[in-house]
């Protein structure tokens, strides 16, 4: 049994590598993978840990869990590599282990709505920013945009399961229409749709607190 948490996830663990994790693809580090290269899955937790983590944020709004979870993501993943398959973008095969644990997650929890969508994993930078402008003027500013986000976060999860997942994969993931389809195993003309439904759903939540704030 391999231990996870010491050779893939640690600290600065395939920091600064070589000239394979710059020019490999990811369809060729999978590959590798599933020839019994642990290093090549090195390689890919690393360029993808950050991704994973702050999609799965979007569902928990917990910063220690979605690292959890993204860590379960990767062990799925890995004990998949003997099945995998380059039918379609690494990333979406990713995101499909991935989606699955979220909604996992997401019918075994109630979402915690006392943190706004980027509150759990911007505290450095909101650190520095507060270093650089007035303290006094910040802080009414940094409340209006918490209440904000956290308006903003109540509202997407209140959506529909696949709706909510378009929205989060489309605007905070970007990932094209095409990889959200195949994630969500729908056409794109149906991802299209999801997102119309789920912004007109928004724009109706949303308006009373925009009107509000004017």
């Amino acid at each position: 049994m391999i231990d996870f948490a010491s050779n893939f996830f640690q600290p600065g663990v395939f920091e600064g590598s070589d000239a394979m994790a710059e020019t490999t693809s990811d369809v060729e580090l999978m590959l590798k993978v599933k020839r019994g290269d642990r290093e090549a899955f090195g390689f890919l937790v690393h360029r993808y840990r950050r991704p994973l983590i702050n999609f799965i944020y979007r569902f928990t709004t917990n910063p220690a869990e979605s690292e959890d979870l993204a860590q379960e993501v990767f062990v799925r993943a890995y004990q998949s590599a003997a099945k995998y398959e380059p039918k379609a973008a690494f990333s979406t095969w990713l995101y499909r282990i991935a989606t699955n644990v979220a909604l996992n997650y997401l019918r075994d929890h109630k979402p915690q709505l006392s943190q706004s969508l980027d509150s759990g994993l911007q505290g450095e930078d909101e650190a520095a920013r507060l270093q650089l402008r007035d303290r006094a003027a910040l802080a009414d500013e940094w409340l209006l945009e918490r209440e904000k986000g956290l308006n903003i976060r109540r509202a997407v999860a209140s959506l529909p399961e696949n709706q909510r997942l378009a929205v989060v994969l489309t605007k905070y993931q970007e990932l094209p229409l095409k990889d959200v389809g195949a994630i969500l195993n729908c056409s794109e003309a149906a991802v299209k749709s999801l997102i119309f439904r789920a912004y007109t759903t928004l724009r109706e939540t949303l308006s009373p607190v925009v009107a509000a704030k004017r």
